[in-house]
């Protein structure tokens, strides 16, 4: 099995591991304060990982050129509006519309992959996307929406497509960053790039926090003992997507990324022994023949 495949697999796994020690932090931290959390605890990780590649694992350092610097501040500052706006679907009726629209993420990645890196795919291949897509769709809940013709048009469906559009900037910036390194290995390159969103985007927030929420920066700290294992999956898990998207096109990550919703799904039926529906099974099948389809016809 292809690098790129196995971590895209294990960042979803951890991805989805870190959402669960987030949650956990909503009841003592603001949702600016929970997100600020993985930041600032990934970042010193995320260093120190470059910094063991160099000393201990005999890496050279990439050079880093302009459009490096581009690249990922664009990524880091799209992944966070993104986030907020995914955040902002909650407080609006028929938010299931817009997370379900939110999906749309990948096909707008193979869109931008197009217009700004100049990667095309196949026909098979952005066939396998789509089957993951529907999958994704209907383990969302979205056919069994009342009224969905006024949920498509409204607020709650602009909010869902803009935040999938951004993911999907923000994962074109980070490949794009890695891709524009002068000299090293996929490990290196990942590595580099993660430190340097993660500290440009524990930056931004700190200054966002210290302007909004003066009192989070401090309840954050607060809760450290919690927090640093948040940092630790995220800085891991991000670890995986930015390996994967140095060595693959950043919409193939994507479509196999959408694992993590079966992740949540199998997990939720584990350890709290929910049902699992009929849509939820017919999505999970959906999901695991496109990304097979897409392993097996790469191009």
């Amino acid at each position: 099995m292809s690098v790129w495949i196995i971590a895209s697999l294990a960042a979803a796994f951890l991805q989805n591991l870190r959402f669960v020690l987030q949650k956990s932090l909503k009841s003592r931290l603001s949702t600016l304060g929970v997100t600020f959390s993985r930041f600032i605890f990934a970042a010193p990780f995320a260093a120190a990982l470059v910094a063991g590649l160099v000393w201990f694992g005999g890496y050279s350092m990439p050079g880093m050129t302009p459009a490096f610097f581009l690249y990922a501040s664009i990524g880091g500052v799209a992944q966070i509006v993104a986030t907020a706006l995914l955040v902002a679907l909650f407080s609006l009726r028929n938010f299931a519309v817009g997370i379900a629209y939110s999906k749309t993420e990948t096909i707008a990645t193979v869109a931008l992959s197009a217009v700004i890196l100049g990667e095309g795919m196949g026909l098979l291949a952005l066939l396998a996307i789509l089957v993951t897509l529907a999958g994704v769709v209907l383990m969302s809940g979205l056919p069994r929406i009342g009224n969905l013709r006024a949920g498509l048009f409204g607020a709650p469906a602009l909010i869902g497509i803009s935040s999938g559009g951004l993911f999907a900037l923000a994962s074109i910036g980070y490949r794009g960053a890695s891709l524009s390194l002068e000299g090293g290995g996929y490990l290196i390159r990942a590595a580099l790039t993660l430190a340097f969103v993660t500290a440009f985007q524990t930056l931004i927030m700190a200054l966002w926090l210290a302007l909004r929420e003066p009192g989070q920066m401090r309840a954050v700290l607060g809760v450290w003992r919690i927090a640093i294992w948040v940092g630790i999956a995220g800085m891991l898990g991000s670890f995986g997507w930015f390996i994967a998207f140095t060595l693959q096109h950043a919409a193939y990550v994507k479509a196999v990324g959408q694992v993590e919703l079966v992740f949540s799904v199998l997990a939720s039926w584990l350890f709290f022994r929910e049902r699992i529906t009929r849509l939820e099974m017919a999505g999970i099948t959906l999901i695991a023949g496109g990304i097979v389809l897409l392993v097996l016809v790469p191009g």
